[in-house]
């Protein structure tokens, strides 16, 4: 096959072209800080790439999630500790009440105090975390609780609010009204629940002067108290999971952001190097080419 110079120029050409591709290649890493610029560049990193993505988005909502969920237990806590305080003052102003040199003004002003408490009973069982009310079940924008003391809803135990907190793991962040205000029970719209019957059977024992019931009741505090207790107890757990799962996301994202970072950031000093070579090349190619179009029919008569 006779070579011609045409085939000559056009061969040189596409090695100056394809070695400025190369070059350029590598000057868009050193830019970016990225080995692939378009998924066609390598597929298997671009792919890689996507799934790690993925993996840390999702570690960021679940962390989301979790913060939101610490938050809601920690508003709940709040409201049990002070529901503990007032059933252990109950309990003190019960014991007290059955002194029997107690006067009946002494009873009454003992009755003031247990209406005081009472009312804060009331106020806690609305308590909201970010509007929602907590103690409502699935009826969050709704007060669990009328002034008067009675339910405003109907609320079964089995209403439950699930935070996805991890993969395949969800968590159960409320506490249902029924079973803290009402003795474990499903709550009824116009119904009144053990806890403020109670307060409000001493109340009318105060006001009445009924020693006999007066003294049935520092039990009945002392009961209600204790389901306090395991209400608190249970989310105790809760928030002691939500803070181990909260570590453990934390080393998830820090090992999948690690290994994003390898997936898809170059390596500097490799990068140089390379890129510098391309640049030899390049020239090497420049400079060959260079003595390939020089001759012309002035230099063959020479």
């Amino acid at each position: 096959m006779r070579i011609t110079n045409n085939m000559l120029i056009n061969n040189m050409v596409n090695y100056i072209t394809n070695n400025m591709t190369r070059m350029n290649k590598f000057q868009g890493q050193l830019a970016s800080g990225k080995k692939i610029q378009v998924p066609s560049d390598d597929p298997v990193v671009a792919a890689r790439a996507l799934k790690l993505r993925t993996d840390v988005a999702e570690i960021a909502q679940y962390q989301k999630n979790l913060k939101d969920a610490q938050s809601w237990l920690e508003v709940t806590e709040t409201a049990l500790s002070d529901m503990d305080d007032i059933f252990q003052r109950l309990n003190e102003l019960a014991v007290a009440s059955t002194d029997t040199t107690l006067s009946q003004q002494d009873l009454g002003a003992t009755a003031k105090e247990a209406e005081q408490l009472r009312t804060q009973l009331v106020n806690l069982s609305n308590s909201t975390y970010a509007g929602r009310y907590i103690f409502s079940g699935f009826k969050t924008d709704q007060a669990f609780m009328n002034s008067d003391g009675t339910f405003a809803l109907d609320v079964e135990n089995s209403e439950m609010i699930i935070y996805e907190i991890g993969m395949s793991d969800s968590i159960n962040i409320n506490i249902t009204g029924g079973d803290l205000f009402n003795a474990g029970a499903a709550t009824t719209a116009g119904d009144k629940g053990k806890f403020i019957d109670d307060v409000d059977r001493f109340i009318t024992a105060l006001n009445s002067a009924d020693a006999a019931e007066l003294a049935t009741m520092s039990d009945a505090f002392l009961n209600n108290l204790d389901n306090v207790l395991r209400v608190r107890a249970d989310v105790g757990a809760r928030v002691n999971r939500l803070e181990l799962t909260t570590n453990r996301m934390q080393n998830d994202k820090l090992n999948f952001t690690k290994l994003m970072s390898e997936n898809e950031n170059v390596d500097m000093a490799d990068t140089i190097m390379n890129l510098k070579n391309e640049e030899n090349v390049y020239r090497a190619s420049l400079a060959g080419g260079a003595r390939i179009i020089m001759p012309s029919l002035i230099d063959f008569l020479r």
